[in-house]
C-alpha cells in the first residue's frame, strides 16, 4: 500500500527537524493543524490507515491556508516537488514544536498493519479539464458520457507532464489509475470519498 503524502512527511519529520525560518502564515497553519490534531481521540485509532485518514482529514480542513503558505514562500502551486517539500517542512514544524497530537499519530501512521484495504481501480474516458479547488482535480468524460473527477493530491509516475499548459490534452483519451480515500470537506461539512490519482496514461 502506497503511503499518502502526509505519512511521508511525517516520517521524514520524525528523523529530521533542523532549524528553519517560519513565516507568520506558515506558523498559523502549523498551529491550526496542531490544534486540530490535539482534538483527535487517539484511543479510537487502531491502524495505520485510521491514523493516516485522521491526519488527512485535519490537513484538508486547512487546505486553503496551505495555498496561502505557498504564496508566502513564493512557491508555484504547479511545482509538485516544491509543494511536496513544503508538506515535509510543515511536518517538521509540527515535530519541532512537539505537537502532542502529531507525535501520537506519527507513530501509528508509520506502523505496519494488514487490516486496511484500499479500493483501487482504473477509469478510461476523454480528458476535459483540470479544476483547481485548493488541490487539482482531473475531470474526464467516461464512456457513458458522465463527467468524473479525480484528485491530484501527490506526485505519481509521469505527473511532471501535467504541470504545464494542459490545453493540448483536451479531447484526448485518458486512463486514470486511482485509489479511494475518505476525507473531510469543510465546504460540504462532512466526510466524502474521493478518488486519488496514482497514475495516468494518455492515448
Amino acid at each position: 500500500m502506497k503511503k499518502l503524502l502526509v505519512v511521508l512527511f511525517a516520517c521524514v519529520a520524525y528523523f529530521n527537524v533542523e532549524a528553519q525560518t517560519i513565516g507568520p502564515i506558515e506558523q498559523k497553519m502549523t498551529d491550526a493543524l496542531c490544534d486540530g490534531l490535539n482534538k483527535i481521540d487517539e484511543s479510537k485509532i487502531n491502524t495505520s490507515k485510521e491514523a493516516t485518514d485522521a491526519f488527512m482529514n485535519c490537513f484538508m480542513e486547512q487546505s486553503a491556508m496551505f495555498v496561502d503558505v505557498a504564496a508566502e514562500k513564493k512557491i508555484n502551486m504547479e511545482d509538485q516537488q516544491a509543494m511536496h517539500d513544503l508538506g515535509v517542512e510543515i511536518g517538521k514544524n509540527l515535530m519541532k514544536q512537539k505537537c502532542e497530537g502529531f507525535l501520537k499519530l506519527s507513530v501509528k501512521m508509520a506502523q505496519k498493519d494488514g487490516s486496511a484495504e484500499v479500493v483501487s481501480a482504473e477509469t478510461q474516458g476523454i480528458f476535459k479539464r483540470i479544476d483547481t479547488k485548493g488541490f487539482n482535480y482531473f475531470v474526464i468524460k467516461d464512456n457513458n458520457g458522465n463527467e468524473k473527477s479525480f484528485l491530484w493530491l501527490r506526485q505519481f509516475p509521469g505527473s511532471e507532464k501535467f504541470t504545464g499548459n494542459m490545453a493540448g490534452y483536451a479531447g484526448k483519451k485518458i486512463n486514470i489509475k486511482w485509489q479511494e480515500m475518505e476525507v473531510y470537506l469543510p465546504q460540504a461539512k462532512g466526510y466524502y470519498k474521493v478518488k486519488e490519482i496514482t497514475g495516468i496514461e494518455l492515448f
